[in-house]
């Protein structure tokens, strides 16, 4: 991956990318990269906008996930940008640190009604929108419900002391050799859950250092080990777990964290005696039902485009909720746009309700380039620290000293005012 700083000093030797196929004879043609199982669907939604847009045509290049963020900057760097993309969230201030993205206009200022306000904070760059939320995803509980009633419960409870409790009561159930929830140590999604229930935020003095030994970090790390100190939580990698339906299935664990994405996988993978017996259910927090972090992917048109018109006509065609709601039923994807949830197979889904109300209580991540990179430091350290090589303080402190090196060039910036 080409780092900011390299992508910083290709900026200015960089000429004005190609665009796409241009403009031939009366036709304007647009590039689309889009990512994964979007990028395999996406092509059905086109005939449409096509026939609405008879003057533009749509190619749509699927890119797979494990390289986009990478070809993005390398097409930066090489003027070769498409004129529209799929972005992940997370990417979108990097991709606006090096000058890539197009602001939303006002012409489409309208784009940014009708959307879950955390969700739409993450594509916002100092007060202004640089790219449109396509579908949302956060990640919420799996859990086994028959588990959970055998232990005495009849819902998961939403806050720790009484959730774990609960988890405690269903590994009693379970027997030897079985767990209460899987939380890889490989992985940093859920100790970022945790740690978005606290009133302080995660990074602070504009950003540019680590806020990792507050109290409220302080208490989330300390609830995140005691799973695994209590013998709650596997103290295992991905990597170590053959088959998660599998084992999910079986009882090794009953609850785990994950998003939209896994109610297909749910769905089609786990045996029928069990299908039944699972539910999706918010994220408990401190002392009520907890935030957790806004994910999904959003539409970027890069100012390099000459088909900025064009590009932005694809944007809201991709934004209706109409059509949003006709591509959750091609990809199972959550759509942007609340009014899009009323469709009726959004809203009859038992399963997808609870992502609803948690996206509600979804909470924005910090917004710079920088934030991958410390919140794959903060995991490293973590799973030190569930293996005993920290205390919950030591690891507040290491993962503290780790941002704040990975934050130098950002102090620097605002020291020489050149970012606000």
């Amino acid at each position: 991956m080409i780092h900011r700083r390299a992508a910083l000093g290709l900026m200015a030797g960089a000429g004005a990318a190609l665009g796409g196929c241009g403009r031939q004879d009366g036709i304007t043609r647009l590039t689309f990269w889009a990512m994964g199982n979007e990028g395999t669907h996406v092509p059905a939604l086109m005939p449409d906008f096509e026939a609405a847009n008879p003057g533009v045509r749509v190619e749509v290049q699927p890119q797979p996930w494990s390289a986009a963020h990478q070809k993005l900057l390398t097409a930066y760097a090489g003027a070769s940008l498409p004129d529209v993309s799929q972005v992940g969230n997370t990417w979108v201030a990097e991709l606006a640190a090096i000058g890539a993205l197009s602001p939303t206009p006002d012409v489409a200022a309208d784009l940014l009604q009708d959307q879950f306000p955390a969700v739409l904070e993450t594509n916002r760059i100092q007060g202004r929108a640089v790219a449109t939320p396509w579908y949302v995803d956060t990640r919420l509980l799996f859990c086994r419900t028959d588990r959970l009633a055998q232990a005495g419960y009849g819902s998961v409870p939403t806050d720790w002391a009484e959730w774990k409790k609960a988890m405690h009561a269903v590994r009693r159930v379970g027997g030897e050799g079985t767990y209460a929830i899987l939380l890889p140590v490989n992985e940093f999604e859920q100790l970022l859950t945790f740690g978005l229930q606290g009133d302080q935020p995660l990074l602070r003095d504009r950003d540019t250092r680590g806020n990792f030994a507050s109290d409220s970090f302080l208490a989330a790390l300390s609830f995140y080990r005691s799973l695994f100190d209590e013998g709650l939580a596997p103290v295992a990698s991905a990597s170590q777990i053959s088959n998660v339906w599998t084992e999910f299935a079986r009882g090794w664990f009953s609850f785990y964290f994950s998003g939209p994405w896994t109610i297909g996988d749910m769905k089609a993978r786990l045996p029928a005696a069990v299908q039944p017996h699972w539910m999706t259910a918010g994220v408990p927090g401190p002392t009520g039902p907890g935030a957790s972090a806004p994910g999904g992917s959003s539409l970027a048109v890069f100012r390099a485009s000459p088909h900025q018109e064009a590009a932005w006509k694809l944007v809201r065609y991709l934004s209706d909720p109409a059509v949003q709601a006709r591509f959750n039923g091609l990809t199972g994807s959550l759509p942007a746009r609340p009014s899009a949830w009323s469709a009726p197979a959004v809203v009859s889904d038992p399963y997808i309700a609870p992502f609803r109300a948690q996206l509600a209580r979804a909470r924005a991540v910090p917004k710079v380039p920088e934030w991958e990179r410390i919140v794959t430091e903060m995991q490293i350290v973590a799973e030190r620290m569930v293996r005993g090589q920290f205390t919950v303080r030591e690891a507040g402190a290491e993962i503290n000293r780790r941002a704040d090196r990975l934050l130098e060039k950002r102090r620097w910036m605002l020291d020489q005012g050149r970012a606000a």
